[in-house]
This record gives structure tokens, C-alpha cells and sequence, in this order.
């Protein structure tokens, strides 16, 4: 039987994506506490964090003793394990700039994770087809990876819409499909909504605007720029796209202090 929800769930609460050293030392700390099949968990967590620094040969070590398990048939390597293991195996590959060797890990992973039912996985898998392909076929898993997360009651399968609809919409908008690419981010504001995350909830307003300027739909852009603008932190991209907006309008005095200010805050100056 695979890992426990709960299990689980707090295992996913040691991440914190911005500071992967930090997401290591947790994942070490709970790997010294862990056996069986949590502890092959703990360790593809444990190998996506030193992916993310890079650190590609530590990385590949992890992902052995997990994968030494599997070919062995041992009974804590359950589908969940097997699953994650060609998952970040595929990260691993991507992010050491090897594409072409991630694609049948994740494909591996996809099977896996599809055939025991394990939505979060196979959402995941299919969302990394979509990072590593080209064209048309960015297109085509992205629009699996949401047909997965949709149909799925799983809250973890579900959290992916945000992040695919967010992605498909800037392929989108990269063809210059602005109104396709604009209903995709509209749905991707509407799932960070339902998640409650008010960090993302704020990236997926600026970049509704963002896609309400290349429709040139101006004064709406603006209104939702300002009252980030006004309503939170400081944001070079904030100030980037009041610039580019005012500027479009003719309004060049207004634009420029948001110009020099965007230019200070994101290091472009």
C-alpha cells in the first residue's frame, strides 16, 4: 500500500522552493527518522533539492538507492516510489541540461503513475512533457496535464491546474494567440483563487494584465497594475508594466519614474 495521505502531505510541507538548501537539510532530518517506503520518498525529495542546486552527481546517487530498491521488486518500492523515482530522475536530467534523456522518465512516469491511480504524479509527469517539448506539443500535454488535475478529486492532482493553465498560457501567448492564451490565465487566476494563496493569487492578476496589454486593453491592464501597485509590496514588475502601460496611453512623464524605479529594483539599470 502506498505512503499514508497524511504521511505524505507533511512530507510536501518540508519544501520550500525558493530555498532548496533549506528543503535538503529538512529532507535529512526526516530521512534519519524514516524507513521503508517513506524513507525512498524522503530520498527523491532529497534528490529533487540538490537538483535544483545543481549539485546533479549527489543528485544521481540518491536516485540510485531508490532505483537499486526497485530493481530488487522490494516491497517498500511501491508504485509511488517507482513513480517519483523516474520523475525526478527526468528533473534531474532537464535541469542538467539533458532533455532529451528526461523525456522517457517521464513518460515512465506517467505510466506508472496512471495505471495505480496516483493523479498528482501523473499531472506532474505529463506538466514536465509539456516544459520539455516544442510547439505543438507543449500544446498537447499541457492540455493532458489539465484534463488529468480536472478530473481528478485528489486536492494534490488538483493544485496543478494554477500552474498549467499559468503555462500553457504564456506558450500561448508566445505564438502570439493572445485570446487563447488570455481564457488560460484567466483560469489560472481563478485556481490560485480556490487555493487561497495570496502570493499567487497577486502573480496571477499581474498576469491577467499582462495578457489585458497585449489585447490592448489598456485602461483595465492599468487598473489591476495600480492596485498592485498600491495594495502591495514593492514589485519591479509592478513598476516594469506601469511604465510599458503609460507609455502606451502617451502618458511618458507618468511613465518614466515607474521606468527608473523597475530598472533599480530588478537590476536592469
Amino acid at each position: 500500500m502506498d505512503i499514508d495521505a497524511a504521511v505524505f502531505e507533511r512530507l510536501w510541507q518540508r519544501w520550500d522552493f525558493g530555498q532548496p538548501d533549506v528543503s535538503e537539510e529538512r529532507f535529512r532530518t526526516e530521512l534519519a527518522g524514516a524507513d521503508g517506503e517513506e524513507a525512498l520518498l524522503v530520498r527523491t525529495q532529497l534528490a529533487r533539492a540538490l537538483g535544483l542546486q545543481n549539485r546533479f552527481d549527489e543528485c544521481a546517487v540518491e536516485l540510485d538507492a531508490v532505483a537499486d530498491r526497485v530493481a530488487a521488486d522490494a516491497p517498500e518500492a511501491t508504485p509511488l516510489v517507482r513513480a517519483y523515482e523516474r520523475l525526478e530522475r527526468g528533473r534531474m536530467h532537464r535541469s542538467s541540461g539533458q532533455p532529451d534523456q528526461a523525456v522517457p522518465h517521464f513518460l515512465a512516469a506517467l505510466e506508472v503513475s496512471e495505471s495505480a491511480g496516483l493523479d498528482h504524479v501523473a499531472a506532474d509527469a505529463a506538466h514536465m512533457m509539456a516544459i520539455v517539448g516544442e510547439g505543438d506539443d507543449q500544446i498537447t500535454w499541457a492540455q493532458r496535464a489539465l484534463a488529468i488535475a480536472n478530473a481528478s478529486s485528489e486536492p494534490r492532482a488538483r493544485r496543478w491546474i494554477g500552474s498549467v493553465e499559468n503555462n500553457l498560457g504564456w506558450t500561448l501567448h508566445d505564438l502570439g494567440r493572445f485570446a487563447e492564451a488570455q481564457e488560460h490565465f484567466e483560469r489560472a487566476l481563478q485556481a490560485r483563487v480556490e487555493q487561497g494563496d495570496a502570493e499567487l493569487i497577486r502573480i496571477g492578476r499581474w498576469t491577467v494584465a499582462r495578457g489585458l496589454r497585449s489585447l490592448g486593453q489598456l485602461d483595465e491592464a492599468l487598473e489591476i497594475q495600480r492596485d498592485l501597485h498600491a495594495n502591495g509590496p514593492e514589485d519591479g514588475y509592478v513598476e516594469e508594466e506601469l511604465a510599458e502601460l503609460l507609455r502606451a496611453l502617451g502618458r511618458d512623464a507618468e511613465a518614466q519614474p515607474h521606468a527608473d524605479r523597475a530598472k533599480e529594483l530588478l537590476g536592469t539599470g
